[in-house]
């Protein structure tokens, strides 16, 4: 495929704009600079565009038992419509022998999504030991989410071996708090960061949030980007590019997709237009399970 390139391209980057042009072959950025004039390629000017990373979503309630109909309007309401190209789920395991089941299910109902997938589990704390881990590793689970209703669910655990266990994949353990009054739940939280940083557990110290933009951070730690969400040399060609106004000069990447998603004027994933205007491209099967071969590798200490 012949190579071209998108210029003056307004990247967001920590809510500042930084202006660059792409080079782009076989649909990845080969890469990013400040001036490429000299290049006798195919030029696309972005000028008028906010460029981001198209959005990749947390999402525990997908339709996986729905029709057909039901699960591609989801889909195209939620993702291809927000500018999302991929999202991650938890298939939720309370037995240790029900792991690889409950993953092969999850799969299977996820053939027919249209963005790409990145399959997490979530357990009860007393699953929670080196030997369910080490089956997390064999199966490449990036991400570990813990449902904690008390205290002692996490106290009593034996972290030494767990943090043993997890070397050297270190996929992230997650909270999942049940509790909903504000003051235990706070200490519920607490008590999990203190654990998390006195036993050094690679961990996520919040919850992620569900159905909004996965932080860059978060990303970086479960070692999804630099594989998704990254619009540098050597980067998938998945982006948005959102009408440009003085409005939204200074802004995040969530509020964007909260309260700008009426000036998103494209999405693009993996080289392919998805979204022009208002019109979308529902493909049924084209995303892809990512595997993740190293969690938290690229995340800042």
């Amino acid at each position: 495929m012949a190579s071209y390139l998108i210029e003056n391209a307004n990247i967001l980057k920590e809510k500042y704009l930084d202006k660059a042009s792409l080079l782009i072959k076989n649909n990845r950025i080969v890469s990013v600079s400040k001036s490429c004039r000299k290049l006798t390629v195919m030029k696309m000017d972005a000028n008028k565009f906010i460029m981001t990373p198209s959005h990749i979503i947390y999402d525990s309630g997908l339709p996986l038992s729905q029709p057909f109909q039901d699960m591609k309007n989801y889909f195209t309401a939620n993702y291809l419509l927000k500018g999302c190209t991929a999202l991650m789920t938890a298939a939720t395991v309370r037995y240790e022998n029900e792991l690889a089941a409950c993953l092969k299910n999850l799969r299977t109902s996820l053939l027919n999504s249209p963005v790409d997938m990145i399959v997490a589990v979530k357990i009860p704390p007393e699953l929670l030991t080196p030997t369910f881990i080490r089956k997390c590793k064999k199966e490449r689970i990036p991400a570990i989410f813990v449902e904690i209703n008390r205290e002692k669910d996490i106290s009593l655990l034996p972290w030494g071996w767990i943090r043993e266990a997890m070397f050297p994949y270190n996929s992230p353990l997650i909270p999942v708090f049940s509790e909903e009054a504000p003051r235990k739940r706070n200490r519920l939280k607490d008590t999990w960061k203190q654990i998390m940083l006195e036993e050094k557990i690679p961990a996520i110290d919040e919850e992620i949030s569900v159905n909004e933009p996965i932080s860059q951070h978060v990303l970086a730690k479960i070692g999804i980007y630099p594989l998704k969400s990254y619009l540098n040399a050597g980067g998938e060609l998945s982006y948005n590019l959102y009408w440009k106004s003085r409005e939204i000069q200074n802004i995040e990447e969530s509020s964007l997709y909260h309260h700008h998603n009426h000036r998103l004027a494209v999405t693009v994933h993996r080289g392919t237009v998805i979204r022009a205007g208002a019109d979308v491209l529902f493909r049924p099967g084209f995303g892809e399970h990512v595997t993740i071969k190293t969690p938290s590798f690229f995340a800042a200490p």
